[in-house]
């Protein structure tokens, strides 16, 4: 599981969700667009053109998939919730990850119910080469024990470890700066994937007015 806005989806993410997979031996990576995320602001467009982007996006890549089930479920978009869903789907047994980047792991604390988070799957984290922080003191304690430095050690069970992952492209693109650029009619070329820009472009999304 891979969440997010994806307030537009962009290469960034869809990178990233080909090197989890491959770093992780995973059959699938679920991209699961958030319809109200608790901690952030409402997103730019609608979740159905969100969804309509992040399909465009994904396009016939093997192994990704364009997860719609937090756009009709009612109320905040719980990741505890989504995970709770997709555990009922795959079974006790699925080994299930859920993977966020460094800063959002860094107020995984104040999540909601971040203890349900680890019962029901593993966490990734994505990290960054800039973060060296100490993690505060909330979240060391909640990932006390958790950790973990071996896939193959993580992935023997179905839930409960922590791995940090650095994957091999790292691409620094900023969701916030391209609706930037979008607004004011800048580039985005090299940023998007070509049907994602020409979608934005073609539905006039994330313009000023």
């Amino acid at each position: 599981m891979l969440g997010g806005t994806f307030d537009p989806v962009h290469l960034g993410h869809l990178r990233s969700a080909v090197e989890l997979r491959e770093a992780l031996a995973l059959d699938r990576v679920h991209l699961i667009p958030a319809k109200a995320p608790p901690l952030r602001g409402e997103p730019s467009v609608s979740p159905a053109e969100r969804l309509a982007l992040l399909r465009l996006g994904i396009g016939d890549t093997p192994g990704l998939v364009a997860d719609d089930r937090e756009l009709w479920r009612e109320g905040p978009s719980y990741s505890a919730d989504t995970l709770a869903s997709l555990r009922e789907e795959l079974g006790s047994e699925a080994r299930l990850v859920m993977a966020l980047g460094h800063d959002a792991f860094l107020r995984l604390a104040d999540w909601h119910a971040p203890q349900r988070l680890f019962e029901l799957a593993h966490l990734v984290v994505v990290d960054r080469p800039d973060h060296q922080a100490a993690l505060p003191v909330a979240l060391r304690d909640l990932v006390a024990g958790r950790e973990s430095d071996d896939v193959d050690a993580l992935m023997a069970r179905p839930a409960g470890g922590l791995l940090r992952l650095r994957l091999p492209s790292r691409m620094a693109i900023s969701a916030t700066e391209l609706r930037r650029r979008l607004a004011r009619g800048l580039s985005v070329r090299y940023l998007l994937p070509e049907a994602v820009e020409a979608h934005i472009m073609d539905h006039n999304l994330y313009r000023r007015s």
